[in-house]
């Protein structure tokens, strides 16, 4: 008898961590190089014979955009999936890695080597392409779907690395110079604020202020960024603080000017990287979240007073040889209270990272090896289970208009 209860206790809890929760959302994945769509417990494969990376959805969930591809990086095509007429097409043949949906439409703006174009609509799809700007570095929509933030590399002199420009570019630009609207020079120095750059734009709940990463040179850039804000009037900028270059490490909360990112330098996650809140204006307040012996290396917010992080032990001993792999497990923070509580609980030789936060679902990667599944619990005290077995990155979640 008692050799039954233990096997109905192992078969119970087995079969609790393969059936997923009720999902209830939509998400494109990749999986074996080929986009997937799945709502609750239906999958299905769209693309057959790509090597897909990065799928993005439209402003009203119908099409899907990403690259096509291939191991070697040689090539990287945009092509868009249309999930009513079921098929993926090309806007246009070009090559880009940078693209982004409107937020008010379903136009895609994408820089090939440094032209910003858009599409044009043809019988309900984006197709064909309009000139914006040229020069381009980094670029990002303007909330009202009707300009975009430009900005643009500086340029190396005989005395050093000049100012980084912006720009406010309406979408009807097409290439016309009096269109083009300076909107704030980063003046930068190497004993201060150094940059040549400034990419990954992401604009608070309200749109009143605009948070960016300004990039070094190269080399110095694995070790140090500086996270900046500035405002939509383009007249008051704050540098943050210093992070690494992951646009993943810095997010907004869902309803006020509070400013989620990883604090620290140093290119290796063994130490020095700090959940941090800033509260705009950034200089007001900053308070780190982050116990001491602990690394956050993932951030997500959860809801307006709490923010999930991916946490692992400190490894200050180590410091020559194979970089050593954190294993890290997710911890809510309240922000207003300070209670912080694990949610998660990988096994030995596991680790999850890149949290998401659907309706009241959480999502989350967990690796063992080389090998990536989708997690979800719903809620912060609901029973974790396997969602998408082998996935290969973080899945684009479509969000409700």
């Amino acid at each position: 008898m008692r050799l039954r209860i233990l096997f109905f206790i192992c078969f119970s809890y087995l079969f609790s961590i393969k059936v997923s929760a009720e999902v209830t959302f939509t998400a494109a994945f990749v999986r074996d190089h080929q986009l997937w769509i799945k709502t609750g417990e239906q999958e299905v494969q769209v693309t057959k014979g790509r090597y897909v990376q990065s799928p993005k959805w439209s402003y009203d969930g119908r099409f899907i955009a990403y690259i096509d591809g291939d191991e070697q990086g040689n090539k990287s095509e945009l092509f868009i999936y249309d999930t009513k007429e079921k098929d993926s097409f090309q806007p246009y043949q070009i090559e880009t890695s940078d693209f982004k949906w409107s937020p008010t439409s379903n136009q895609l703006a994408y820089n090939s080597q440094g032209i910003l174009n858009v599409t044009k609509m043809k019988n309900g799809r984006p197709r064909g392409f309009e000139n914006v700007a040229l020069g381009v570095s980094g670029f990002e929509w303007f909330p009202n779907g009707k300009e975009f933030i430009v900005s643009s590399q500086s340029s190396l002199r005989p005395t050093g690395w000049g100012p980084i420009p912006m720009y406010r570019i309406p979408v009807t630009a097409n290439l016309d110079k009096n269109k083009m609207k300076s909107f704030y020079t980063i003046k930068t120095d190497e004993t201060e604020l150094f940059g040549i750059d400034a990419d990954y734009f992401k604009w608070s709940h309200d749109g009143k202020w605009l948070a960016f990463i300004v990039i070094p040179t190269a080399s110095w850039s694995m070790d140090s960024n500086s996270l900046c804000v500035l405002s939509n009037e383009g007249d008051r900028f704050q540098e943050v603080g210093k992070m690494l270059g992951f646009k993943d490490w810095m997010k907004w909360a869902p309803s006020a000017n509070q400013l989620a990112y990883i604090s620290g330098e140093g290119r290796f996650f063994v130490e020095n990287k700090k959940a941090t809140i800033a509260e705009m204006p950034a200089v007001l307040q900053q308070k780190q979240y982050t116990p001491e012996g602990f690394v956050d290396l993932d951030l997500e917010w959860y809801s307006q007073d709490k923010v999930i992080v991916a946490r692992a032990k400190e490894n200050k001993d180590w410091n020559e040889g194979p970089v050593p792999t954190m294993f890290t497990t997710l911890y809510a923070i309240d922000i207003k209270t300070d209670r912080q509580q694990q949610i998660s609980h990988p096994n030995t030789n596991e680790l999850d990272y890149q949290p998401q936060v659907a309706e009241n679902y959480i999502t989350w990667l967990r690796k063992k090896g080389n090998r990536n599944d989708l997690w979800v619990k719903k809620g912060l005290d609901g029973q974790e289970s396997i969602w998408i077995e082998n996935i290969e990155s973080a899945p684009a979640i479509l969000k409700p208009l």
